[in-house]
């Protein structure tokens, strides 16, 4: 007699996947599609800012010069040449004694988070992000079981003094930052907190994380120098640092070159655990970024997108200053994509960001609301605006609506 089975037997999941949801803002992405919407719910560059140019003489000149390392497997760790590159990119930043072998090429900066994930990361770990913080950091810590603490920040980045009171209660496997125009917050770590950070990391023996995708998105002062560019001042503290960064924000999300620099203990763990994920970054990607930062193109890139986004940043900030006054309150940015502002509620208008987003639907423009971005505690009067990819007039219009929405 012949067994039967069911044909569609229930799919039994992971645990790990109760601990995150779908990403608030690609489900607000759903609702984009309705005509002449304005967003400035993204967090990406401008696809106009990108060096077509540049990029192809980069790839032919990839192809030209060494074709089968480009299109062939490669190592683990990186195409030796852009490794080479990067090295000389981070001592252009102030970053000294670093060898190629300090760092390894990931696939974005995000497959850095990853890997901190996977080597670092058990169930009911404890680790201290800021509030708010990138999305995609806390849907991938708590992916690995993570319990996330929140330290608060303002315009001057996470507040020092509370951070020190948070890794002594909890003795976190390390600490996660944006210093450098966060995203979503836009803020600016200054240069005695960055400094205090390092000297807190030596004290309590506890690792930190940098990540500075935005760090060269700067529009007047050049910002202070990274925490990793400031550990020799601080003894011991280049031992207990991890530093990630990206060159999607700056040439190409498209190419997903980004790159980790850590401790060599870590880093070889990193290194064998993305040899399970992915073997190693695109080739082709890598030979076409270090053929480009070869040909001393970035510079020219980077004076351009700091320019124009420069000059948006400033008209949505005239734009919330005119439309929406005391109702909000901001920061204006120095750097970054992004506008961080929080609803006041005065005048009686609307104080939720979530409400205040269903109704910007309806008047045409988009943003995303900040609640997302804190792993506990939201603030729920809080958003997030990207002035990256509207240009000067757009925003003007966009924010005219976001005023009468609200």
């Amino acid at each position: 007699m012949s067994q039967s089975f069911p044909l569609f037997a229930p799919l039994q999941f992971a645990d790990r996947l109760r601990n995150v949801e779908t990403s608030a803002i690609r489900e607000l992405f759903k609702l984009l599609g309705k005509p002449g919407i304005i967003s400035f719910a993204g967090g990406f560059p401008d696809s106009a800012m990108f060096d077509v140019d540049g990029i192809r003489e980069a790839v032919n000149a990839a192809l030209t010069h060494e074709p089968g390392a480009a299109l062939q497997y490669g190592a683990t760790e990186g195409y030796n040449p852009l490794r080479e590159q990067l090295a000389s990119f981070m001592a252009s930043k102030g970053v000294r004694n670093l060898a190629p072998e300090g760092l390894i090429v990931t696939t974005g900066s995000q497959q850095g988070l990853d890997l901190l994930g996977k080597t670092l990361i058990n169930p009911g770990d404890k680790v201290i992000v800021e509030g708010p913080t990138f999305l995609a950091t806390i849907q991938c810590f708590r992916l690995y079981g993570a319990e996330l603490i929140s330290a608060p920040i303002d315009g001057d980045g996470v507040n020092t003094d509370t951070l020190e009171q948070l890794i002594a209660e909890h003795q976190p496997k390390f600490v996660y930052l944006i210093p450098t125009f966060g995203n979503p917050s836009g803020a600016l770590l200054s240069l005695e907190r960055r400094k205090r950070v390092l000297a807190l990391a030596v004290k309590y023996n506890t690792l930190i994380v940098e990540d500075d995708p935005y760090g060269d998105l700067y529009f007047g002062d050049a910002p202070p120098p990274s925490m990793l560019a400031l550990s020799d001042s601080v003894p011991g503290s280049r031992d207990l640092l991890v530093h990630c960064g990206s060159l999607s924000k700056v040439l190409s999300p498209g190419l997903r070159v980004g790159w980790m620099i850590a401790p060599p203990v870590l880093l070889a763990n990193a290194t064998m655990c993305k040899q399970f994920s992915d073997a190693h970054t695109s080739t082709f990607a890598q030979a076409t970024a270090a053929q480009y930062l070869q040909s001393g193109r970035m510079p020219g890139t980077l004076d351009k997108v700091r320019r124009v986004y420069a000059e948006r940043a400033q008209a949505m900030g005239d734009g919330l200053r005119q439309h929406l006054g005391d109702a909000v309150e901001f920061v204006q940015p120095q750097g970054g994509l992004f506008v961080w502002a929080r609803l006041t509620g005065a005048g009686g208008k609307l104080s939720n960001g979530n409400d205040l987003a269903k109704r910007a639907i309806e008047k045409g423009v988009a943003f995303v609301p900040g609640a997302p971005f804190y792993c506990a505690n939201p603030d729920m009067a809080t958003l997030r605006l990207s002035f990256a990819t509207a240009d000067v007039a757009k925003i003007a219009e966009g924010i005219e609506r976001l005023g009468a929405a609200l």
